[in-house]
């Protein structure tokens, strides 16, 4: 369904206090708090199976997510591949995992058994 919206516009960084379309909606403290919440678990995630599939659907999104797989493979010492799936999802992997496609498994983020005990700051095995 497509909506019609009227008087609607994005106020420039020049010309108002608030943010325009590029700059995030987060505090400088909740983007910290949510970029180290990707770090660990997309972390644990391509550290178990070599890559994650996870939803990005605005520019920031998906700055912040190539943020983490930078940060991600400097930590292991390893390069984080990132691509973009589809409009709505990006995908970080590892060497090795470039022809797994993912799409034969249901649904976007992590795998059965993440958590703690999935080796949670280790490099990807395998």
């Amino acid at each position: 369904m497509t909506r019609d919206l009227y008087n609607v516009r994005y106020a420039s960084a020049s010309t108002s206090a608030e943010p325009g379309p590029t700059s995030t909606p987060l505090t400088d403290d909740e983007e910290r708090r949510a970029r180290t919440t990707l770090f660990h678990e997309l972390g644990d995630t391509i550290s178990a199976q070599g890559w994650v599939r996870f939803p990005a659907h605005s520019p920031e999104e998906r700055r912040r997510l190539v943020d983490v797989a930078r940060r991600l493979g400097a930590h292991w010492g390893l390069e984080v591949f990132i691509e973009a799936e589809d409009q709505c999802a990006m995908r970080l992997y590892v060497a090795g995992y470039e022809a797994v496609t993912g799409r034969e498994q249901a649904g976007y983020g992590t795998a059965e058994g993440h958590g703690a005990a999935a080796g949670h700051g280790t490099a990807p095995q395998g």
